[in-house]
């Protein structure tokens, strides 16, 4: 691993007084947990003006080593955030601040009868995955491998939210997707649980840049992220603690 993890610490978010826009780029599966973390910290902070930029790791980690200008960059897995690190473009260490598993996702009243991973192997179903390279594809493709089964991919989509469109318009009998996905998800698909013997988690690491445009904002975002208060909101969004 070409980051050193750090876990969660204790600081609060209104130590020091910051202000002006802090520019973070997070995966797609954090956009409800970072939306309601983007109030919180804006009140501690009234001076501040958090601008998500929300959407597949992969591609926001290409947006940054392009020269994109980000403040803070939270991926849903380390391969990402590797790449970032050994391209010089962090400004200190990354730190892992939560996980998340995978869970099967299918439409209301789950129509196809879909039961387990095995299903994913039916030609006779039509299921997505995540693409390859993103981490919900990537984490995917490892648990389907764990569980030996070669699926029949109807459908490779570019994020997460993507995925679950698809699945709760009824084009896909089945995904998957991530837990804290279909937590926060306001009906059109249920979850199916996968076996912990046959699932896998991820971690999620956040970092400042090294080029960010508000270095003290990003620092002080990063620092509330892995903050008790922080930490309760991941929490409340289904993620686990790292």
């Amino acid at each position: 691993m070409a980051f050193a993890v750090v876990l969660a610490g204790c600081s609060g978010a209104g130590d020091k007084s910051v202000d002006g826009e802090v520019l973070v780029s997070a995966a797609a599966s954090l956009t409800n947990a970072f939306g309601a973390i983007e109030v919180a910290f804006e009140e501690a902070n009234p001076g501040v003006d958090v601008v998500l930029n929300l959407g597949s790791s992969s591609g926001l980690r290409e947006q940054i080593l392009e020269g994109a200008p980000v403040d803070v960059f939270a991926s849903a897995n380390t391969s990402n955030m590797d790449q970032v690190v050994e391209a010089g473009q962090t400004g200190g260490q990354a730190r892992v601040f939560a996980r998340n598993s995978l869970q099967i996702a299918v439409p209301t009243d789950n129509p196809a009868g879909v039961i387990g991973l095995a299903d994913f192997a039916s030609e006779e179903l039509l299921v997505g995955l995540c693409a390859e390279g993103v981490p919900c594809g990537d984490l995917g493709r490892q648990v389907l491998e764990k569980a030996g089964i070669t699926p029949s991919i109807d459908s490779n989509e570019p994020d997460v939210r993507a995925l679950l469109t698809k699945i709760e318009a009824g084009e896909l009998d089945a995904g998957l997707v991530y837990v804290t996905d279909l937590i926060s998800t306001e009906g059109g698909v249920e979850g199916v649980e996968i076996p912990q013997s046959q699932n896998l988690a991820t971690g999620y690491p956040i970092a400042v840049l090294a080029n960010a445009p508000n270095p003290d904002g990003a620092r002080a975002f990063v620092d509330f992220v892995v903050s008790d208060q922080g930490q309760a909101i991941m929490s409340e969004y289904g993620f686990i603690a790292p």
